[in-house]
């Protein structure tokens, strides 16, 4: 890519702006941050410092006021706002990409996916996770047929934390679209789709664990897919015992990887993406095998593929430079929120919900 970078403007600098999308855009070659918004004093001093030459505003009505002067925006705000920011830029001419979840219901999602194809703009979502390096290097084993067929794929995303920390996403008022489910099964939901194709039925327990909690902490979504594979999905605040990233079972072999993806943590202390980046050592490897157990030596470690979130910018700066294909197109967020409210009215009703 030759020629003037693009000019971003960020909504949003808390722990998803400034941890995930600020530096990762200004580490994407075509791509440069031109302006922050938040109307936080401390965040705003923050920007500053991390990034001198970036304009820093309170609202975003400040950005879209200038939307000629601009050429994507990127919404990294709370999720309640996640709609109404969307289609006031793309109203404005200005292409987007807005964090996870694109929006509270797979309507909105798809009004939204519908504005954009209407004046020709990309919108896409930040799935950063599809570039985790356990979840590339399953989806090679997936390709090449190391499994054999799946049957059963798990997937979890398990943490220890005994007491709340407060916030909008842990807040019980719908409007803000919080809980697990929403976030962290934003994640898995996206994941067994893009491997295992659209869901046939879901299935859902959603659970309000920790004293003071006002929204789901600890929540299971069994999802079956029209391919026959059955996706066994985790997102839990309150597990004392972590169980493995992935177990994936198949006809010919299974796979079993534990830890997490280093990038979240590396970017959290200020590491940036270069050389070695998304890298995890071998006693981290997961493994393939059949009829013993990995905790035991069973199966052959598999090298992790290094983890990848710069290819998900990398890929915005192509679409719109070059007419590359959106990274992740809108109808594909809209397909994993509705798994999500078919998993809430599953856990609120008891029942199996059929989509």
């Amino acid at each position: 890519m030759t020629g003037t970078p693009l000019r971003v403007g960020l909504v949003g600098y808390g722990l998803a702006g400034s941890v995930f999308h600020a530096p990762l855009i200004a580490a994407t070659e075509g791509l440069a941050l031109d302006t922050v918004v938040t109307s936080h004093p401390e965040r705003q001093e923050q920007a500053r410092a991390e990034f001198p030459d970036v304009r820093v505003t309170a609202g975003a009505d400040g950005l879209l006021a200038r939307a000629d002067e601009l050429d994507l925006v990127v919404i990294a705000s709370p999720n309640k706002t996640h709609v109404p920011l969307a289609t006031a830029a793309l109203t404005a001419g200005l292409p987007v990409v807005v964090d996870k979840p694109l929006a509270g219901t797979a309507a909105e999602a798809r009004e939204l996916a519908s504005l954009a194809e209407k004046r020709g703009l990309l919108l896409s979502v930040f799935q950063n996770r599809r570039w985790d390096n356990d979840f590339l290097t399953l989806r090679r084993l997936v390709a090449d047929g190391e499994l054999g067929d799946v049957w059963r794929f798990e997937s979890r995303f398990e943490r220890w934390r005994p007491q709340p920390k407060g916030g909008w996403r842990e807040s019980g008022d719908p409007a803000e679209i919080g809980g697990l489910l929403y976030d962290l099964g934003s994640h898995l939901v996206d994941q067994a789709l893009v491997l295992f194709g659209p869901a046939a039925s879901v299935y859902a327990e959603a659970d309000v664990r920790r004293p003071g909690a006002q929204t789901d902490d600890d929540t299971f979504i069994a999802v079956t897919h029209t391919s026959g594979v059955r996706s066994h999905l985790y997102a839990s605040a309150t597990t004392a015992q972590l169980g493995p990233r992935f177990r994936v079972l198949g006809s010919k072999a299974g796979f079993v990887k534990y830890g997490l993806d280093p990038q979240e943590a590396a970017l959290r202390e200020g590491g940036r993406p270069g050389p070695g980046w998304g890298t995890e050592p071998e006693e981290l490897w997961g493994r393939l095998g059949s009829g013993e157990s990995p905790t035991t030596g069973g199966g052959t470690a598999v090298q992790t593929l290094p983890g990848d979130y710069p290819a998900y910018y990398a890929a915005v700066a192509e679409a719109l430079i070059d007419g590359g294909p959106n990274p992740v197109p809108a109808v594909e967020a809209a397909a994993a929120l509705d798994v999500l409210e078919a998993a809430r009215r599953s856990a609120r009703d008891g029942v199996v919900v059929t989509l």
